[in-house]
């Protein structure tokens, strides 16, 4: 182990920012953490269904405001891919070269993770399975691709969008909410958020590559502002508490992106711009550093198996059992069965690491016929990464 850290820390070139991947592990674990606790799956006659512990204890919806975190994710992605744009064009790369190798990173881990779930689901109708269930798994595990989906096309838009000020975007999410909202336009009319709900913290990203929002006075203003909109529009025009879907609500913050949750997400996104300076004295530890290297290397892989890993523990729990476990196939209506659920946490998170360990090589490219270590080709000077810009 004090081997591997000491090679992460001498393959790391000096002017990596790794402030901004901690960030996107913490986004990433953040959205991880958030799944396991506001989803479970109820069994019921002999069918597994989802339920939610949001739709029984509305107390809980705190959580959604800590565990939501696809904004810091964005930001961090429309920073990394402006600066890496840049670098490009500075070195004569061409545009396909580059986009190539970016979403080649991206969807070689999806591609695995499509192929298992479609054998899956073919394997459990064969040996019996219901209906009702294996489109309950498959849902669970296929719905959260909508977001890679986007983030794809962002960062193939990055040459046109990365000098976009994120006030545009902020404009057309304000206008589409006013029209489907307030003057009862057509629902299609969400979707446009879709794209321009998540272009706000992108193209803030990109804004912060080009070395904007440096002072804290801004970072502030868009902690406090992003916060003390979405408050208010919770409270007075109607927008639900909860930054995640609720099933059975009237509408949904993340589904299509509301007015709120970007609001939300700007707040979120005024923070993480604060906790960089702290995040970098922390990170000068090598220790810390190589965790987050680490967890950067899978991030993909990490977001994509983890509700897999959820369903294994579940699966395997009701193979075990004989009567139904709390927190992990009860229905969640009680701070009983959240007691419970944080137990089964680690759980998850040790079937995650089997996860883990069969399918980072999609996400990392496999190995060198010589042997390198990934994290050392990663982190290493010619890979070039991204440098520090806020």
């Amino acid at each position: 182990m004090t081997s591997l850290v000491a090679r992460i820390e001498a393959a790391t070139p000096p002017g990596r920012d790794r402030a901004v991947d901690a960030l996107r592990a913490l986004a990433i674990l953040g959205v991880v953490g958030g799944h396991w606790l506001v989803t479970a799956l109820v069994t019921d006659s002999g069918t597994v269904r989802g339920a939610s512990p949001l739709t029984q204890l509305p107390h809980l919806t705190p959580i959604s405001w800590v565990f939501q975190t696809l904004a810091v994710f964005f930001l961090v992605g429309g920073q990394v891919a402006a600066g890496s744009w840049a670098s490009a064009r500075q070195r004569g790369v061409p545009y396909g070269q580059w986009v190539g190798g970016r979403l080649g990173r991206l969807f070689r881990p999806v591609a695995a993770v499509l192929v298992v779930w479609a054998l899956a689901a073919v394997g459990m109708l064969v040996a019996g399975v219901g209906d009702a269930t294996v489109r309950a798994l498959v849902k669970l595990v296929w719905s959260p691709l909508w977001f890679l989906l986007v983030f794809a096309a962002l960062t193939a838009l990055t040459p046109l969008v990365a000098r976009l000020h994120p006030l545009w975007p902020l404009v057309v999410v304000l206008h589409v909410d006013l029209v489907r909202l307030g003057l009862g336009g057509p629902r299609e009319l969400g979707w446009i958020n879709v794209v321009a709900g998540w272009l706000v913290p992108y193209c803030l990203g990109a804004l912060v590559a080009r070395g904007g929002v440096r002072g804290r006075a801004g970072r502030w203003a868009l902690l406090l502002g992003g916060a003390a909109a979405a408050l208010a529009l919770v409270l007075w025009a109607g927008y639900p508490a909860s930054m995640v879907g609720v099933p059975g609500s009237r509408m949904s913050n993340l589904d299509p992106p509301s007015l709120a949750a970007v609001m939300f997400g700007l707040a979120q996104c005024g923070a993480a711009l604060l906790l960089l300076g702290p995040l970098r004295r922390v990170l000068r530890r090598s220790a810390v550093w190589a965790v987050v290297a680490v967890v950067n290397l899978s991030a993909m892989t990490v977001f994509l198996w983890h509700q897999t890993a959820m369903i294994i523990v579940t699966a395997s729990g009701s193979l075990i059992a004989d009567d139904p476990l709390p927190g992990l196939h009860t229905v969640p209506d009680g701070a009983g069965w959240v007691l419970a659920r944080l137990l089964w946490l680690p759980v998850f998170a040790l079937a995650l690491l089997v996860c883990w360990a069969a399918f980072r090589g999609y996400e990392q490219g496999g190995r060198r016929p010589g042997g390198g270590s990934l994290v050392v080709r990663e982190f290493s000077p010619e890979r070039k990464g991204h440098a520090r810009h806020a």
